[in-house]
């Protein structure tokens, strides 16, 4: 007798067959092509939560643009400025960004500019190098092109303290311009090996003394720095407290920013395409142009949200102010980090932070022992730290070094906070800020549909928003 093939595969489609190999009844496979199948709504993988679109208050728009008016602030924050890189030794400042010193801010000439750009010099530094030591002159002016440096200063009884940390893109003893015989108000240390650009003061008082237009532009910033100014900076209003009797009260007034910002509403548009032989033939059970037209909302969707985190002109990354910016002190983020973060501002409603960097703070709550909290939003359960929630976003990018930032948010108008713009009731609406409208059907005789969503952001006051910066999101070593 012989005996059956061990690797034959055995037959499961429908019953076993007859003796000579025939099918008794009818197989699955072929019934199935008088069934009706039930099927999904087609899916779709890059839908995210979309929390910043949830958690911010929306204000209709009317007219397309939205103005942020503020008081008159006569001690503007700083910003960064960029560099070019062209080599390992051949490192510049473009020009127009050290505008965003507060001493040359609103200065104009590009051609002075671009002088004072050329003579900064490159200078390598290692890690633990002390670059200022605290009431030394300061003899020269510095931007960080790279590394991470620590500001700190002797304590009450003489311990060292950690007053702030300096970063890529930063400037080092920018204070000392305009003012004569400027001391150091803190030392400096180089936490790892870094690259500075340095112009030494010299070099300065040359500019001033052969340029008039700079002179008079550095006379008439250190001339602000010497008006009454609340502790936010803003124009002083004149106030009289604690007094007896009926003494003359002073008097003033509350000025405002002459040119206050504008926010236009921007876009984000596709033309959704049909073919009249799908919509026609292929409506059931599912309408195929509604389908279509649901997965282009949900792209808008999040492509809006990705605009809301990194447009340069509204986006919240590049519109955090520079004084609302602090670098993480060791790299991954810690919680003294976010504390700090937390406490830049008043009634931080929210944190924004990539996956990667929520799970880097777990890590660091673990190696402490401290449990983070959670918090209920909208019926979902949510991490929290100090009771604010901590959403996640994958829009906040990461860098090839594998680093990224958190954002801590106020929001609301009444708050001063951060603020959605959008405008509702447009023509052929079909959800709040977003219309779908019918282009007609071209000579292939393809449906289009025009769909369109109009938004913007608005931060109403500086400290609405802050960013940790320089998160690093990678494991480290124990």
């Amino acid at each position: 007798m012989s005996t059956p093939d061990s690797t034959a595969e055995p037959v499961t489609d429908g019953p076993a067959p007859a003796s000579d190999g025939q099918l008794t009844s009818l197989g699955t496979q072929a019934a199935r092509n008088l069934a009706t199948t039930t099927k999904s709504v087609p899916q779709m993988r890059g839908i995210s939560s979309r929390w910043l679109l949830k958690a911010l208050p929306w204000v209709d728009v009317g007219g397309g643009a939205y103005r942020v008016n503020r008081r008159l602030s006569l001690r503007p924050g700083g910003g960064r400025v960029h560099f070019e890189h062209n080599g390992a030794d051949d490192i510049r400042v473009v020009p127009g960004t050290l505008t965003e010193l507060p001493a040359l801010r609103g200065y104009d000439d590009l051609d002075v500019l671009r002088e004072i750009a050329g003579r900064f010099r490159a200078r390598e530094v290692r890690a633990g190098q002390v670059l200022y030591e605290a009431g030394q002159p300061v003899t020269e002016n510095c931007l960080v092109v790279h590394g991470r440096f620590t500001r700190y200063t002797a304590g009450k009884y003489g311990e060292e303290q950690i007053v702030g940390t300096v970063t890529d893109g930063d400037p080092l003893g920018d204070e000392a311009i305009g003012r004569t015989d400027p001391l150091w108000p803190t030392s400096v240390r180089a936490d790892t090996a870094g690259t500075l650009l340095v112009l030494p003061r010299e070099v300065v008082r040359e500019f001033t003394d052969r340029v008039p237009s700079l002179a008079a532009h550095l006379t008439a910033y250190g001339e602000r720095q010497r008006l009454p100014v609340n502790r936010k900076g803003e124009a002083e209003m004149p106030l009289q407290a604690g007094h007896s009797g009926e003494p003359t009260l002073p008097g003033g007034f509350v000025d405002y920013e002459l040119t206050p910002r504008e926010y236009e509403l921007s876009l984000t548009q596709t033309v959704l395409r049909v073919h009249t032989r799908v919509a026609d033939l292929y409506n059931e059970p599912m309408d195929q142009t509604q389908q279509q037209l649901r997965l282009a909302i949900e792209e808008i969707r999040e492509r809006q949200e990705w605009e809301l985190v990194n447009n340069r002109e509204f986006g919240l990354l590049h519109n955090v102010d520079h004084g609302q910016r602090v670098s993480t002190h060791t790299g991954p983020p810690t919680p003294d980090d976010m504390d700090e973060l937390l406490s830049m501002r008043r009634g931080t409603k929210l944190f924004l932070a990539h996956p990667k960097a929520i799970a880097a703070f777990f890590r660091q709550c673990n190696r402490r022992g401290l449990v983070p909290g959670t918090a209920t939003v909208n019926g979902h359960g949510v991490p929290a730290w100090r009771g604010v929630p901590i959403f996640p976003c994958g829009k906040i990018p990461v860098t090839p070094q594998h680093t990224t930032s958190i954002l801590a948010l106020r929001t609301g108008e009444s708050d001063q906070g951060v603020v959605g713009l959008y405008r509702t009731g447009i023509p052929e609406e079909f959800q709040p800020g977003l219309n779908v409208r019918f282009m007609g059907i071209d000579t292939a005789a393809i449906l289009n549909y025009l769909v369109t969503a109009y938004y913007s952001l608005a931060i109403l006051v500086p400290d609405a928003a802050g960013a940790l910066e320089n998160v690093q999101i990678g494991r480290t070593a124990d």
